[in-house]
């Protein structure tokens, strides 16, 4: 029997793979296509199985609305959520955001549902990240900064994988020069973005794969 990794997330998951016109079979352009490439070529007498939900827009409340369709049914044994930049983005540009409290509160419900329904499946928490560039604004990196910490922390205690991905990205910009090059609006990755989260991802998640 083959391994299923299950992507969630939002539009940085997502990547494309909902306007593909094939949504549910398609990785999309981004780290989970990358990751995808990687595990495929080299483990190639593995049977690994790559499937990527994340959707456009989505707030962890969203998450959470279609978690068991679009999660808990697929049955993953790895499952790698990254969510939480448009918590924030929401609320500064259409007051529906997810203040933090809330965000942590949620994301623990999406984990304590996932391990009362599916016990064995290894959880990998992504970092959310944003760079100080395009449409983020200092107000922005505040609050992101409590959101990591709520992710961080929530790893620590399910005893889940962490992903790192504001420290690999934030040093990438500064080698770069230009956080431009890495999240071209601050939010969103370039091709160089993704394919350092798709690194840290691998090099991160190792030990369940």
């Amino acid at each position: 029997m083959g391994k299923l990794i299950l992507f969630q997330g939002d539009s940085v998951t997502d990547c494309g793979r909902t306007s593909s016109g094939d949504p549910d079979g398609n990785l999309g352009v981004g780290y989970p296509y990358f990751i995808t490439a990687r595990l495929w070529a080299d483990r190639l007498g593995e049977e690994i199985e790559t499937v990527n939900r994340g959707i456009s827009g989505n707030r962890v409340v969203d998450l959470y609305a279609r978690w068991k369709i679009d999660a808990l049914n697929l049955n993953p044994d790895v499952l790698s959520i990254l969510i939480g930049v448009n918590d924030t983005w929401h609320e500064f540009m259409y007051r529906n955001g997810v203040e933090v409290p809330r965000y942590a509160g949620f994301y623990r419900k999406l984990i304590d549902w996932t391990r009362e329904k599916l016990p064995d499946c290894k959880l990998v928490l992504c970092e959310p990240f944003v760079l100080e560039t395009g449409v983020v604004t200092p107000e922005w990196v505040q609050e992101m900064d409590q959101r990591r910490a709520a992710v961080k922390s929530l790893a620590d205690e399910y005893g889940a994988v962490f992903v790192p991905f504001q420290s690999v990205l934030s040093a990438a910009a500064e080698k770069a020069g230009d956080p431009a090059k890495i999240l071209g609006d601050g939010v969103h990755p370039t091709p160089r973005g993704h394919q350092l989260m798709a690194d840290a991802w691998l090099k991160a998640a190792a030990g369940v794969l």
